[in-house]
């Protein structure tokens, strides 16, 4: 592990964690369990998920902070993942954290899946505990790590390493990568220093990426991860080395109705607006002439560091190679 501390105070140090990112936690699975079925479902009322259940609580609250794995017998499912209980506790166990769960049929044959899971004993640990809200959350992922695990990478970890972990599950709003016994999140805005469309665009699931720690919150389990802070931010010596008038090669990366956006180079995305595209008419869309993956040759019309915006413009075959000062590109 690297430690990058000179690195994190050139970037003003760990920003505090945003609320946001953590209620979207489990946001997938709850979705999930919120959607009706046009057939029935082997499983409790659904909305018993979020209502206080017949627990233990002290004892639950116990193996939550000693990273314990306990052993809980499946007695239902829903679409979001499994209900699982025990002696004194009862739990939800997310399909993210289910491990032999093969990721790529379960859209298709989801309940088929889960149903085979009742009546087996799986062993899991509490990953989630909230008296308040009545909710335990469990994992079967999680219970690979010897006990106390978790403890220990939340002693050991701090803001600014660079550590390995493998990825678990992918949502709208991030990546969440499991660090040995942890899981930590990614949020999109830390996948990288350009334009993501969808963090599944930049990860796999399964994938070992590197992670920088930007907090870690041992008080409640959290960790904030980023990837695009592993690298220099672009942005900053972008006006060095671009400027209006000059004319590069960029890769189109998507296409949107009102134009598409470009790469020079990883981590700096423009966009070339529908009105830059000399090509079309009215009756025209921008994938009529462009493609995803495509190279093309564009002029740079703007450059805003602090906006972190790029305003491009497709070149035409007849325009000559470029028109910008030599000397400007001294440190291209």
């Amino acid at each position: 592990m690297v430690n990058d501390t000179t690195s994190l105070e050139k970037q003003g140090g760990p920003p505090p964690i945003d609320e946001s990112w953590w209620s979207a936690l489990l946001a997938e699975e709850e979705r999930l369990q919120s959607q009706s079925s046009d057939h029935p479902i082997q499983m409790p009322d659904q909305d018993t998920i979020n209502q206080p259940l017949a627990v233990n609580w002290p004892q639950a609250r116990k193996i939550f902070d000693q990273d314990e794995a306990i052993d809980l017998y499946v007695t239902g499912f829903n679409r979001g993942g499994l209900l699982v209980e025990g002696d004194d506790i009862q739990g939800f166990v997310p399909i993210s954290h289910l491990v032999d769960l093969p990721r790529e049929r379960i859209d298709e044959e989801r309940e088929e899946l889960l149903s085979e899971y009742v009546g087996q004993s799986l062993l899991l640990k509490v990953i989630e505990c909230d008296p308040e809200r009545g909710r335990i959350v469990l994992s079967e992922r999680a219970a690979l790590a010897e006990p106390g695990k978790r403890n220990q990478l939340l002693d050991s970890l701090e803001c600014g390493e660079h550590v390995w972990g493998t990825v678990t599950n992918i949502t709208d709003f991030g990546v969440f990568v499991d660090l040995g016994g942890l899981e930590g999140l990614v949020h999109v805005s830390e996948l990288s220093w350009g334009r993501v469309r969808h963090p599944s665009d930049t990860v796999n699931l399964g994938e070992k990426v590197e992670v920088y720690v930007i907090n870690v919150d041992g008080d409640r389990s959290r960790v904030a991860l980023s990837m695009k802070r592993l690298y220099p931010n672009p942005w900053e010596s972008v006006e060095n080395r671009y400027c209006p008038g000059q004319i590069t090669d960029a890769i189109v990366t998507s296409i949107l109705p009102f134009g598409a956006f470009a790469r020079l180079e990883e981590g700096l995305d423009g966009l070339i607006h529908v009105s830059e595209m000399g090509q079309l008419n009215e009756a025209m869309k921008p994938s009529d002439i462009l493609s995803e993956g495509q190279q093309v040759r564009v002029r740079i019309l703007q450059v805003d560091a602090t906006k972190q915006r790029l305003g491009l413009s497709l070149c035409l075959d007849r325009e000559p190679e470029s028109i910008a000062p030599k000397a400007s590109f001294e440190e291209v």
